[in-house]
């Protein structure tokens, strides 16, 4: 019988990501995930789609991306997964005028398992 811990492994998942996004730089975050992290995220086995919010009040990005399992998700390659960041703060410097190493940085990483 399969363990708790090996199924959880294989169902789906959501990666939940918040950025702090200044409303001014709205656009250049939006433009700076589909000029990287989309194309990338296209082309991971268990990708299955990826769901951008934006919270005005707060000045947040949400990404939840769903993968097809935990165990596709957690086996992305780091230094992938650096090099695609790296792009993506070198577009969001570049479009923001921004000279922070990490021009919306991350506020919160978590996962969600439907129920």
């Amino acid at each position: 019988m399969p363990s708790a811990a090996g199924a959880l492994q294989e169902q789906v998942v959501v990666e939940v990501l918040r950025l702090q996004v200044p409303a001014a730089d709205r656009e250049v975050w939006l433009e700076a995930e589909r000029q990287s992290w989309e194309p990338w995220l296209q082309a991971q086995s268990g990708f299955l789609k990826r769901r951008i919010y934006w919270d005005a009040e707060r000045e947040e990005g949400m990404l939840l991306i769903h993968w097809a399992s935990r165990q596709q998700w957690k086996g992305l390659a780091t230094a992938e997964v650096e090099r695609v960041q790296e792009h993506f703060d070198q577009l969001a410097r570049q479009g923001s005028g921004r000279s922070d190493p990490h021009p919306f940085p991350l506020l919160f990483s978590g996962e969600l398992i439907p129920q």
